[in-house]
């Protein structure tokens, strides 16, 4: 067969020139590239190549490869770089045809082409403006992806921008931010007349704030690091994943949640040391010893729906999530909840009288309740969590000694202290949380700690002039499964 002929294994095989040297490239049907220089060489289109342009005669091909090693069959593991592969076809009529053959192979892949990017320069160390022009434009810039960058400026700025915004103008919306301005988005979308069809819209994420939970839970899905890097390439190949949603309710007050809830010890941790911000990450270990040698315990008093095969956790109870949003009679909060208008998403649609309940009552030293396994770079909260089970997975300790505790606290980076026989893990599809006082203290309540914001604090707790969303009593969280969309390495 002449070589400048397709076979039925290859799309285009032609010979062009490289670096001086005539040699034969061949686009298979499997989107590989193939020629030959100085031995064997490849690029795999879907993973590797991010586009091409054309320089007069020449084509250019923008890529990433792992290591700078070169563009080989058997790459190297290394760090990923951008490489560009330069070829010219031998006239002008094999340029248009591999023009062609490239940019329909691109297209076939769904890729987006309009991204709305928010970027969040005050959260984590404040890099997230950098990150954005050293790192993501760039790439997106070869990837040639159009995009509309907007800043946020304050709390709830993305929020009030997703809730306006003119969604047939993109192909999804990144944040290059923490967890914080991917939840401001979700009940942005949540708030539209239009929800159903805006939260269809994929969201992607970029890591460039303090806890990276969910960028974190993507990436290492697929055992790749948490780097704005990898994410940015998962943003560019296009591929989805749904995500659950759980929908918060205390009267008539609604807040849309992607990661974690949690109250007693990690919320406390969490939010308290705010105050040794200046201590960098190092704030949230030197605060979780105070407060372990320190430990508190609250009343209070969990109900659930346990997934299949978690049935023998608790008592058997009946539905008791009406919540009145009312101040708890022990502990009034000094506060009084921001009033939202009612319009939007409102939440599942779900019976939840007729399913099966189960009731805990406290002390307790600990609830957490997590969407995904990560709830930072280095917190794996919840191994068993999956994107879009339709399950929360819910983390508690009732009682436990000071120096186990300090141990399973250490074991938060790898997962392993859901293996502590004082921690208990069970996936529930509902939840009702009735959070009360200190044991020690019934003039003193907690804080209800969502996705790394405040939405309840008791009495006496952490001190802050901005108003929470819910007060501290009563709430009913349920699970919408794969509501949302995300952008994902696989």
């Amino acid at each position: 067969m002449d070589e400048s002929e397709s076979s039925p294994q290859s799309i285009i095989s032609e010979r062009v020139t490289v670096n001086g040297t005539v040699t034969l490239l061949t686009l298979t049907a499997e989107g590989k590239l193939r020629w030959t220089e100085r031995g064997q060489r490849c690029l795999t289109i879907e993973k590797e190549v991010l586009g091409f342009v054309i320089e007069g005669a020449k084509i250019r091909i923008k890529a990433v490869v792992d290591n700078g090693d070169g563009i080989c069959c058997a790459g190297s593991k290394g760090p990923l770089v951008r490489k560009d592969f330069v070829f010219q076809p031998l006239n002008e009529d094999s340029q248009r045809l591999w023009f062609q053959h490239l940019r329909d192979y691109l297209a076939s892949l769904g890729r987006p082409k309009r991204l709305f990017v928010f970027v969040n320069p005050f959260g984590g160390k404040k890099s997230a403006s950098k990150i954005f022009l050293d790192v993501v434009k760039p790439l997106l810039e070869d990837a040639d992806v159009q995009i509309t960058v907007q800043e946020t400026k304050y709390q709830l700025h993305a929020k009030e921008f997703a809730s306006a915004l003119d969604l047939t103008k993109y192909d999804g919306i990144v944040c290059v931010s923490g967890d914080g301005i991917l939840v401001e988005v979700v009940n942005g979308l949540l708030a539209r007349e239009d929800w159903s069809d805006a939260i269809k819209m994929p969201l992607g994420m970029v890591p460039a704030g303090t806890g990276n939970g969910m960028a974190k839970s993507l990436l290492d899905s697929v055992g790749e690091p948490c780097k704005a890097s990898n994410a940015i390439l998962a943003i560019i190949r296009g591929h989805k994943c749904s995500l659950d949603v759980a929908a918060i309710l205390q009267g008539e007050t609604k807040f849309f949640s992607v990661l974690m809830l949690s109250w007693g010890l990690v919320a406390d941790i969490d939010i308290e040391s705010e105050k040794y911000r200046w201590m960098g990450s190092a704030r949230i270990d030197f605060y979780a010893i105070q407060r372990i040698f320190h430990l508190r315990q609250y009343n209070g008093r969990i109900s659930f729906v346990p997934a299949p095969g978690f049935e023998a956790y608790g008592e058997p109870s009946s539905y008791n999530g009406e919540s009145t949003g009312k101040q708890s009679i022990c502990i009034p909060s000094q506060e009084q909840p921001v009033k939202i208008q009612q319009h939007g998403y409102q939440g599942p649609d779900v019976n939840l009288i007729n399913l099966d309940w189960r009731t805990i009552s406290g002390p307790f030293v600990s609830i957490w309740l997590h969407n995904v396994p990560w709830g930072g770079e280095d917190v794996m909260a919840a191994p068993d969590a999956k994107f879009s089970d339709g399950y929360l997975d819910l983390i508690f300790i009732k009682e436990c000694p000071k120096l186990s505790l300090l141990t399973l606290m250490t074991e938060l980076n790898n997962g392993g202290h859901v293996r502590s026989p004082y921690v208990i893990y069970v996936k529930v599809k509902a939840f009702v949380l009735e959070p009360g006082p200190l044991t020690n203290d019934p003039t003193k309540g907690g804080i209800i700690d969502v996705d790394g914001e405040v939405l309840a604090r008791g009495n006496g707790s952490y001190e802050c002039e901005q108003k929470t969303l819910m007060v501290y009593d009563k709430l009913q969280i349920t699970v919408d499964q794969g509501l949302a969309t995300l952008f994902t390495p696989v």
